[in-house]
C-alpha cells in the first residue's frame, strides 16, 4: 500500500516519492502529533483521490479496519507493508504475538484489538454457495499442477460457515510466481489489491479472492493458522503448552524456540498427540478437549453417500429432464436416487398435477429399464398446507415410493402454528421425510423460530426422517441444528435439493459440509445405507 501511494504521488508530480515514506513513518509516532497533519496536507494537495486509490487497492479487511477509526491510513500502511497483514486473521495473530506494539505503539494495538469484534460484525459476507462456486475450479486447477503439493481453502470457507468473510486459498509450493499466475489466468480480474512474492489479493466478479503460497516445509502451520477459529487456536495453544510446545503463526517450536517444521497440518495434531480435528468443527475449543479424551467422532464424508433423495426436474421447477438427472447421478456413482418434484400448490414455476404424476411414473418406468444399474425412486415434495393437510390426496400419495413434506409458505402463522403443521404432516404414515425444516433463505431470510427440540422429538416418535438440505439457498439444517437433531436421536438424510444436473455433486457436498459442522456420523444418515435399508425405513413408517 505504501509503495502504491508513493508511486501514485510521484507519477502525478505531486510530491517526490522520497518525501512520502518519512511522513508515513512519523505518522505512527505518538511523539510527533503534527506528522499526520502534514500527511493529510499532501493528500489534499494530491486530491482526495490519493486516499481513495490507496484504500481501494488494499484487501477489504484492512479497509474495514480503517473505517472503524482504529487506525489511520499511515498506520495501516506500516502494518500492511512491514508485517504483511492482509486479513483479520493476520491482525488477530499479530496482536496476540505482540508484533504491533513495537511498530505502531501500544495504543494502536489496543485500539485495533478493541475494534475487531465490531469490524467482524460489520463486514459484508458472501454466501457459502457463491464462495464455493468461485473457488472450486481454482482448487481443481491448482491440484493438477505438478509443482503444487496441495491446495486448500482457509478460514470460514474451509469451516463451511453459512456466510464467508475472507475467500482465501493456501497453496503449498516452491514456485509461488507460477501459482499466482495460474490463478490470475483463470479469473477475470477487476483489480489487483495486493501482490508480493508469495501472496496475492484480487477483485474478480465482485469477490475478493486471496492466494497465499506457503513454503512447503512449513505450509501446514500456515493452513492451521488461517483456518482458525481464534477459539480453536487458543485451545490448541493451551494444549500445546501442556505438551511442552509453543504454537504460533509460524507453527510449533520448543520452549527454547527451536522450530518444528510441519509440511502438513495433520503433523501438528500428531505432534500434540491429537487426532486431526476436522476443520468444520473447529469452532469453540470444545473440540480440542474432546479430541484429547479420544472421543472425536468419525464424521460423515461425501464418499459415504450412496444416493440422493431430493431433486427436481422439468416436471416442476427443475431445468433438466428426469433422464439427465439419472445419468448425472449414475456418473456420481450413486446406487439410487429419488425424483421429487413439487405438488400443485407450490409457488414453483411448474408443478405436478394428479394427471402428470401418472405421466411421470410412466417415464420413470421406462428409464428403470434403460438404466437398471441405478434404482430410480418416484417421489414427490408435497406442500404442507395452512391447515396441516397435504397438497395431494392419499390416493395420489400412495403412488409414490417416497413422499417428502415441506413448508414453503408461512401463511401468517407464528411458531406454534408452524410447528403444529409440521407435526400434523409427520403423523401422516405416507410422509417419510421433512425437508429443509427451518425454510430459511441464505442470506436474505432467517429460518422459522420454532421449538426444534419438539420437532425432533416428533420426528423420532413418528419415525420421520429430517433432512439436511445442500441447496445453497437453504443449507438447512445448519450445523447447530443438525447436531441437536442427532443428539435427540433423529435419523437425518443429506440431500442436494438440486434443480440442475450439473449441480448435483456440489450441492451434495454442501449438505455434507453442513452435516459435518453438526458432528454427524455416517450412522446417523439414511442415505449412507444400502437401498434395501432405505426401502425398509420408508416401509416401516408406512406400516407404523
Amino acid at each position: 500500500m505504501l509503495a502504491h501511494a508513493r508511486h501514485l504521488a510521484a507519477r502525478r508530480g505531486i510530491v517526490d516519492e522520497s518525501q512520502l515514506e518519512p511522513l508515513f513513518e512519523m505518522a505512527v509516532n505518538p511523539a510527533d502529533a503534527d506528522a499526520l497533519v502534514r500527511l493529510r496536507q499532501i493528500y489534499e494537495t494530491a486530491g482526495w483521490v490519493l486516499v481513495e486509490s490507496t484504500l481501494a487497492d488494499i484487501p477489504a479487511d484492512l479497509r474495514w479496519l480503517y473505517e472503524s477509526g482504529a487506525v489511520t491510513i499511515a498506520q495501516l500502511a506500516l502494518l500492511h507493508d512491514r508485517l504483511g497483514i492482509a486479513t483479520l486473521a493476520d491482525i488477530t495473530a499479530a496482536a496476540r504475538e505482540g508484533r504491533i506494539t513495537p511498530l505502531a505503539g501500544r495504543q494502536v494495538e489496543e485500539a485495533i484489538v478493541a475494534a475487531l469484534p465490531a469490524v467482524r460484525s460489520r463486514m459484508p459476507r458472501v454466501p457459502l454457495g457463491r464462495a464455493v462456486a468461485a473457488v472450486e475450479p481454482l482448487l481443481a486447477m491448482l491440484r493438477e499442477q505438478p509443482y503444487v503439493r496441495w491446495a486448500e481453502p482457509a478460514g470460514s470457507l474451509r469451516r463451511g460457515e453459512d456466510l464467508i468473510g475472507d475467500i482465501e486459498l493456501v497453496v503449498s509450493s516452491d514456485r509461488p510466481a507460477d501459482v499466482i499466475e495460474d490463478v490470475a489466468s483463470r479469473l477475470e480480474i477487476t483489480r489487483w489489491l495486493h501482490r508480493s512474492a508469495r501472496r496475492a489479493y484480487v477483485l474478480a466478479d465482485r469477490l475478493q479472492i486471496g492466494v497465499r503460497v506457503a513454503e512447503p516445509a512449513n505450509a501446514g502451520a500456515t493452513l492451521l493458522h488461517l483456518t482458525g477459529t481464534p477459539a480453536h487456536l487458543e485451545a490448541l495453544r493451551a494444549h500445546a503448552e501442556l505438551r511442552g510446545w509453543r504454537l504460533s503463526t509460524l507453527g510449533l517450536a520448543t520452549p527454547h524456540g527451536t522450530p518444528r517444521e510441519t509440511a502438513f497440518e495433520r503433523e501438528i495434531y500428531e505432534t500434540l498427540k491429537l487426532p486431526p480435528i476436522p476443520a468444520e468443527i473447529r469452532r469453540t475449543g470444545e473440540e480440542v478437549a474432546v479430541a484429547a479424551r479420544g472421543e472425536l467422532p468419525t464424521l460423515v464424508t461425501r464418499a459415504d453417500i450412496r444416493g440422493d433423495l431430493h431433486m427436481h426436474t422439468m416436471w416442476s421447477d427443475g431445468r433438466d429432464s428426469v433422464e439427465a438427472m439419472v445419468v448425472a447421478c449414475r456418473a456420481l456413482g450413486y446406487e439410487y436416487l429419488a425424483i421429487t418434484d413439487h405438488s400443485p400448490h407450490s409457488a414453483a414455476s411448474r408443478n405436478l398435477s394428479a394427471e402428470s404424476v401418472e405421466q411421470q411414473a410412466d417415464e420413470i418406468a421406462r428409464l428403470r429399464e434403460q438404466y437398471p444399474e441405478i434404482a430410480i425412486l418416484h417421489g414427490c415434495e408435497v406442500d404442507i398446507l395452512a391447515n396441516g393437510s397435504l397438497d395431494f390426496p392419499d390416493r395420489v400419495l400412495e403412488r409414490f415410493d417416497l413422499v417428502l413434506a415441506s413448508l414453503h409458505e408461512r401463511e401468517g402463522h407464528g411458531p406454534e402454528r408452524l410447528l403444529d403443521r409440521y407435526v400434523s404432516a409427520m403423523r401422516h404414515p405416507l410422509v417419510a421425510m421433512i425437508t429443509h425444516p427451518t425454510n430459511r433463505l441464505v442470506p436474505n431470510r432467517p429460518g422459522y423460530d420454532l421449538d426444534y427440540a419438539r420437532l425432533f422429538d416428533a420426528a423420532i416418535a413418528t419415525k420421520t426422517l429430517v433432512e439436511i438440505d445442500g441447496s445453497p439457498v437453504h443449507l438447512d439444517l445448519d450445523g447447530d441444528l443438525a447436531r441437536q437433531a442427532i443428539a435427540a436421536g433423529a435419523t437425518v438424510c443429506i440431500d442436494s435439493d438440486c434443480h440442475r444436473a450439473e449441480m448435483l455433486e456440489r450441492q451434495m457436498g454442501l449438505g455434507v459440509l453442513m452435516a459435518r459442522r453438526g458432528w454427524v456420523q455416517a450412522r446417523h444418515v439414511l442415505n449412507t445405507r444400502p437401498l434395501d435399508e432405505v426401502r425398509r425405513t420408508i416401509a416401516a413408517k408406512r406400516g407404523r
